[in-house]
């Protein structure tokens, strides 16, 4: 826990698409307030539109952390993550200050997994992914109220299979 935004709550480091404020606001329904800072060893995932990481030293990821996340937040951002994820303690350095942080962030959990590869690129992301993802996530959060309520992944894959029968491709990175 920290007080970095002036009330406990936990400080998460976010990559990918969560470093959009939009992804993020229709998740919390508010943005907290985050600084940048950076963590190493960011991947591709083929056939996805969000990446991951593997903290090993070996590669940078740019990223923010988002300060003060409650309790209930944190639950929702886990539910969102999925069982792909764990979330881990990391330390990561603040991008203004260098200062080192201990936080918590989302770890791909398959570390043998064939499908990391590459870069991940936000700005890319954001020029060919953010509308379909924001659009996912929001499809995600109301079929979460449902009996039979799907997973992020399963929400995901059916969303994007349903773009690519339409003629968009399942996934442009």
């Amino acid at each position: 826990m920290s007080m970095l935004s002036g009330k406990a709550g936990h400080d998460l480091f976010v990559y990918g698409s969560l470093q959009e404020s939009e992804v993020v606001k229709v998740l919390l329904n508010r943005v907290p307030d985050s600084v940048s800072a950076v963590l190493s060893g960011l991947f591709r995932l083929k056939g996805r539109v969000y990446p991951t990481i593997l903290p090993d030293g070996t590669g940078e990821v740019t990223g923010k952390v988002l300060k003060g996340i409650t309790d209930d937040e944190l639950k929702m951002l886990d539910e969102f993550e999925d069982v792909e994820y764990d979330r881990n303690a990391v330390q990561v350095a603040l991008t203004d200050t260098s200062e080192k942080l201990q936080v918590q962030t989302y770890v791909w959990k398959n570390k043998h997994d064939p499908d990391l590869y590459g870069e991940w690129d936000f700005e890319e992301w954001k020029r060919h992914d953010k509308e379909g993802f924001v659009t996912a996530t929001k499809k995600f959060l109301e079929d979460r109220k449902l009996p039979e309520a799907k997973t992020r992944m399963d929400t995901f894959r059916t969303f994007f299979k349903q773009d690519s029968e339409n003629g968009k491709p399942l996934d442009s990175c």
